[in-house]
């Protein structure tokens, strides 16, 4: 948690410490799934866990371990693929990595109308005013949000967004994995 802001909440400080460490993988990236737990609740009730995640000798009481989960799969649709996850009682939020190419609000009366899916991909891949980002965003089951956006063309630690509110429909999709 190198560029970790201390005095940020345990799920600020998890989201930057996800973002941190898929900068690090570099861009091209496939999505990516972590489960949060309470990193004391693990210390105590997985030792051996915690000692392969590094986590044995934290004085930190109060924080969230991501754990990186199996491979998010391609070739299904990302909503449908959330819509199949069922957590256990030990995980209290999860995060997911996604990058994509978005569009600042003033291109937004450029999209022509009646593009499908793949058509509307292809017409914002080639607009010249793309930008490349990773999303970051995280949900406990309590309903707290937090995410972090990084743009490809300032990818700098210093240069990340964070905020509950900057990715809402990811948030309540990966809030609805913890839906009864």
């Amino acid at each position: 948690m190198s560029n970790t802001p201390m005095a940020a909440s345990p799920l600020t400080r998890a989201v930057l410490e996800i973002d941190e460490y898929v900068s690090g993988l570099g861009w091209d990236q496939p999505a990516r799934l972590f489960a949060l737990v309470d990193t004391a609740q693990l210390r105590a009730q997985e030792p051996s866990l915690a000692a392969q995640l590094g986590l044995e000798d934290e004085s930190e009481t109060v924080g969230l371990t991501p754990i990186e989960q199996d491979e998010v799969p391609s070739g299904k649709p990302l909503d449908e693929f959330l819509g199949t996850i069922a957590w256990p009682g030990a995980v209290v939020g999860c995060a997911l990595t996604v990058e994509r190419l978005m569009l600042p609000p003033s291109a937004e009366a450029q999209v022509p109308s009646g593009l499908d899916g793949a058509r509307l991909a292809k017409w914002v891949a080639q607009h010249p005013e793309r930008q490349e980002v990773r999303m970051t965003v995280a949900v406990l089951r309590d309903g707290s949000r937090e995410s972090a956006v990084r743009l490809r063309e300032k990818d700098s630690p210093t240069e990340v967004l964070t905020g509950p509110d900057l990715v809402p429909g990811l948030a309540e999709a990966l809030a609805a994995t913890f839906a009864d």
